[in-house]
């Protein structure tokens, strides 16, 4: 009987002629190979130590599943942007969130008969291979091996290829969650020419909007109520200067009676802020 530590996987795409189960690289330096299979019980050593000595490195795989953890986000972060290049980082977080989960990882390691490679100590060695934690942590341990004897070039093409399929289901299962309706039949991996054309033009300003802080506002503020006086905004028609969805306010400021300046802007703050810098001015402070 399988003992779970973890939820079982959602995620479970076919395999067959069509999209087949690639195989795995094979690590060829022995030292690595070992390394990436022993689990810290083989050894026994203590777990709270800030460094190892240079003369006695731990021989165990925890390093090694630390880098291959970071190179599988690299990895599949990388993949969605090109599967889903129009996807928010939100919902994105999330269906990565689905496709490196340890009980996806664990799947994996099984089809792979990662776990049955382990070295274990023996009195642990039937819990600790059941594990759905430790079977992930394996998988990831052989992909920072595989990292670290073959760089990148030898490790995106097999990740990518494994796990396009997982990200496919991620991403059907998170569009649900928001209430989407399913996508068409269609191709949905983007062509390479999407990642390497160049980045849209940045959206061209409302008219009148102007690119300010509203800094001045605030000051302006602090400076009449330290002084106790009495400062009123008073709004103009502004039809004509803009649209109805993209109106252009126009405000002038009166402090006691007197006009200490006008402005006008995308938004009532924006404009008052405008006001403000013409306010301030006048009152002898340059910003």
């Amino acid at each position: 009987m399988l003992l779970s530590d973890s939820p079982p996987s959602i995620l479970h795409p076919v395999f067959n002629a069509a999209q087949p189960f690639p195989p795995l690289p094979d690590i060829n330096k022995e030292n690595i190979r070992t390394q990436v299979f022993t689990h810290r019980s083989y050894y026994g050593r203590p777990n709270h130590v800030f460094e190892d000595h240079p003369q006695d490195p731990s021989p165990d795989n925890e390093k090694y599943e630390h880098l291959g953890d970071t190179v599988l986000g690299l990895v599949v972060t990388n993949l969605l942007l090109e599967m889903y290049p129009n996807l928010r980082v939100g919902p994105s977080t999330k269906i990565r969130a689905l496709v490196v989960g340890n009980s996806t990882l664990a799947d994996i390691s099984r089809m792979y008969d990662l776990p049955a490679r382990l070295r274990l100590h023996p009195a642990q060695a039937i819990t600790l291979r059941a594990s759905v934690n430790i079977q992930a942590d394996v998988f990831e341990s052989y992909v920072g091996g595989l990292y670290l004897e073959q760089d990148l070039p030898g490790v995106q093409p097999w990740l990518k290829a494994l796990f396009a399929p997982y990200a496919t289901e991620a991403y059907k299962r998170v569009r649900e969650q928001h209430r989407l309706p399913p996508l068409p039949m269609i191709e949905l991996v983007a062509p390479e020419s999407v990642l390497s054309s160049p980045p849209p033009s940045p959206p061209h300003p409302r008219p009148g909007a102007t690119p300010t802080t509203i800094g001045h506002l605030a000051l302006f503020n602090q400076q009449l109520q330290k002084a106790n006086r009495i400062v009123e905004w008073i709004y103009s028609d502004g039809t004509g200067e803009g649209t109805k969805t993209t109106p252009i306010w126009i405000v002038r400021c009166e402090v006691d009676g007197e006009v200490y300046g006008r402005g006008q802007g995308g938004t009532k703050k924006a404009a008052r802020n405008e006001a403000a810098k013409e306010g301030l001015k006048k009152m002898g402070i340059e910003v």
